[in-house]
């Protein structure tokens, strides 16, 4: 089986799909890994280095994208290269595709089986292989280190010969991956930290972190079996803003973090709770790209509110690219050794298995995931 790992294009994201490490593991299988020429330059791997590891150098994208059997990549495929991927080829990589319904029906139609590593279930087995949390891990560390460099005061505690400067105030709002991880580096930087989910089951794991949970009550929340947040009521919505809008009045800087998936974020902090919060503070806006949590962000964007500063960043993860190429490439392959049947020296996709099942959203010239489907 011949797997490609083309070089990533996207003009600001320097993250890698495959690293030299994760090459040999797949070498080790039996796999011939061919590798586009730079793809690790944007982090300081050289050619040669995937070489050493047991790639072979491809200089002809096009050519080793339609020769290929497994395509290994982070982002979507260009238009122009969905054509060119041979028929029964599987495509590895993050899709979007609940909002990408034009790509998934153009996949389907040219028999490309697509695995969208957004779609990976949040279960036990299937943890080593989950992109979305080993990212927002990532993400929520490189928020709150966004947040400190903006804020016009430091976060710790500091006792002086010229007096005692008080701790900075940290609000998380959303206590899923990136916001635990966000929680638990503010903490490591000195902040006082307080947050806030809808789901009470985690308020062990933020108090274990050293900081306070805000209590609201909301009536029935509870999660999904994949582990998201429930989406809200809009009357559980407004109690959540009443009860967001005094802890947001009180800190420094405002982390949020509530994504639903496949779903438009909920707007948490509104312009009214923006306007009680003290100039000079910090919002980061974490889930922009979905619409974002906070009234008035934007994307890849500052936007100054009365002397209040809303970050709308996407990519975080972006932010620290070597380890965000480690994480994803650890979680493709993990992946691939999970599914790799030894007798035919290939990756199976096990249309039984309950992993499988969740994350392929086209095979055999149809859609075939169901909640995929159902949105496109």
């Amino acid at each position: 089986m011949q797997i490609f790992a083309p070089k990533e294009m996207h003009p600001t994201d320097k993250r890698v799909p495959v690293i030299p490490d994760s090459v040999k593991r797949l070498v080790t299988l039996g796999a011939n890994v061919v590798v586009e020429s730079g793809i690790g330059s944007s982090i300081g791997i050289s050619d040669k280095e995937y070489e050493d590891a047991g790639a072979s150098i491809s200089t002809d994208r096009m050519k080793s994208l339609s020769d290929s059997d497994l395509i290994l990549r982070l982002h979507k495929p260009a238009n122009e290269e969905t054509g060119v991927i041979k028929k029964g080829a599987i495509h590895v990589s993050y899709l979007d595709p609940f909002n990408e319904s034009g790509l998934v029906r153009e996949m389907a139609g040219a028999g490309i089986s697509a695995v969208s590593m957004e779609m990976i279930p949040r279960t036990t087995i299937a943890q080593k292989m989950d992109a979305l949390s080993s990212q927002a891990n990532l993400g929520g560390y490189s928020a709150v280190i966004m947040a400190a460099d903006r804020l016009n005061k430091i976060l710790p505690m500091m006792i002086t010969p010229s007096g005692t400067i008080t701790p900075s105030r940290v609000f998380v709002i959303g206590a899923g991956v990136a916001g635990l991880q966000a929680i638990a580096t503010a903490k490591r930087l000195g902040a006082r930290v307080e947050a806030f989910d809808t789901r009470p089951v985690v308020e062990e794991q933020v108090q274990s972190l050293g900081a306070k949970f805000i209590k609201v009550d909301l009536g029935e929340t509870g999660e999904t079996s994949d582990g998201y947040a429930r989406e809200l009521s809009e009357e559980q919505l407004q109690k959540q803003r009443e009860a967001m809008a005094k802890a947001c009045a009180n800190a420094d800087v405002v982390i949020t973090t509530a994504q639903i998936f496949g779903r438009k974020a909920p707007v948490i902090v509104t312009r009214e709770i923006i306007r009680r919060m003290k100039p000079g503070s910090v919002i980061v806006d974490m889930a922009v790209e979905s619409g974002g949590n906070v009234e008035g962000s934007k994307k890849d964007e500052d936007v100054d509110v009365g002397g209040v500063t809303i970050m709308g960043r996407s990519n975080l993860p972006g932010m620290v690219p070597v380890h965000a190429s480690q994480m994803y490439s650890s979680n493709l392959c993990n992946m691939i050794e999970h599914f790799w049947d030894k007798e035919s020296n290939s990756f199976k996709l096990d249309r039984e298995d309950e992993i499988i099942k969740g994350c392929l959203v086209t095979h055999g010239g149809e859609v075939v995931n169901d909640l995929v489907k159902s949105a496109v």
